[in-house]
């Protein structure tokens, strides 16, 4: 019997609507990061003062550029929590026996209920910024959980099950500590953020005209992300090197390398037109908004990598 890799599953169909489910559940999750990005980047988290769930007392608050963007957050995220609560109960019912469907819905779930409770805590009560990060470095692995979800749906749905060439451990810890490191320095952009730091150094690449600026203040936490990205290009670059060059068997762990050097010079680059346009109130709302996106991108990349090389590790 000729073997390809290839396993027809019979709960097609069921697959395929789980699929769409997850789907719309990572698009919502997508929508809720960058809705929270805007909330940070435009200053509108005391948009409704400290009321939660209400806007300043009201179910419908007073039309104010403020309060409209953070009521909007809390209607998005409520309605992506029901897609969420969904989505797990479905994959649950319908798909048990695939346990990596069903622990991505469960840490989907878990980290969407966290984001929202941390969420509301920041309103009622003022959270310090290197809370506020993790807030968002909560809701980014929220997303995703829902983005891994939507490939494994996708795999079963069409009866794919990939036997390529395994993973060494050498390689495998390299990816994981990519990941780990990535997750350390979006932590780090966040606070940038968050402690409004942005402006700290001015140009790019160097900061205030100095390749080692007076490392106080929003200077020394602004400058630090930047030290920290140019290693994380470095990182990304050597793994992506071994994932394409060493891994010519495997066609998807090629693709994530590739992604991966991709999407983090994509991320350096919006970070410098951050920079560049702290000045013109549009441009920097754009480039803010590209930045989450490509983080986004990259983290998701590097989650799904970090599962595969896993799956794929050398059995002995």
């Amino acid at each position: 019997m000729k073997i390809t890799g290839q396993v027809k599953l019979v709960n097609s169909n069921i697959y395929r609507k789980l699929k769409l489910l997850a789907y719309a559940t990572c698009i919502g999750m997508f929508i809720v990061v960058l809705n929270g990005a805007l909330v940070t980047k435009t200053g509108s988290g005391q948009g409704c003062g400290t009321d939660w769930p209400l806007c300043n007392g009201k179910f419908v608050p007073a039309y104010t550029i403020e309060s409209m963007i953070e009521y909007s957050h809390r209607i998005v995220t409520g309605i992506v929590g029901i897609l969420v609560l969904a989505s797990f109960i479905f994959v649950f019912r319908l798909a048990r026996d695939k346990r990596d469907a069903v622990m991505y819905a469960l840490l989907t779930l878990i980290f969407t209920v966290i984001q929202a409770i941390m969420g509301a805590l920041a309103v009622v009560f003022t959270q310090s910024p290197p809370v506020m990060a993790l807030h968002f470095g909560i809701s980014l692995l929220a997303f995703a959980s829902s983005f891994l979800l939507c490939l494994a749906l996708r795999r079963y749905e069409r009866g794919i099950v990939q036997h390529a060439g395994r993973i060494s451990d050498t390689f495998r810890y390299a990816v994981w500590f990519t990941w780990l490191y990535t997750y350390i320095v979006i932590y780090v952009g966040a606070f940038v953020r968050h402690t409004e730091s942005s402006g700290g150094c001015l140009g790019w690449p160097l900061c205030n005209g100095e390749w080692i600026p007076d490392m106080t203040g929003g200077t020394a936490i602004a400058f630090m992300h930047r030290v920290a990205a140019a290693l994380l290009l470095i990182v990304v670059a050597v793994m992506a090197h071994f994932a394409y060059h060493h891994h010519k068997d495997n066609r998807e762990i090629q693709l994530c390398g590739i992604w991966s050097i991709a999407l983090c010079a994509g991320q350096i680059v919006s970070g410098a037109l951050v920079v560049f346009a702290i000045t013109d109130e549009n441009l920097y709302l754009f480039a803010g908004m590209l930045h989450a996106v490509l983080i986004c991108g990259l983290f998701s990349v590097l989650c799904h990598m970090s599962i595969r090389v896993w799956q794929l590790r050398e059995r002995t």
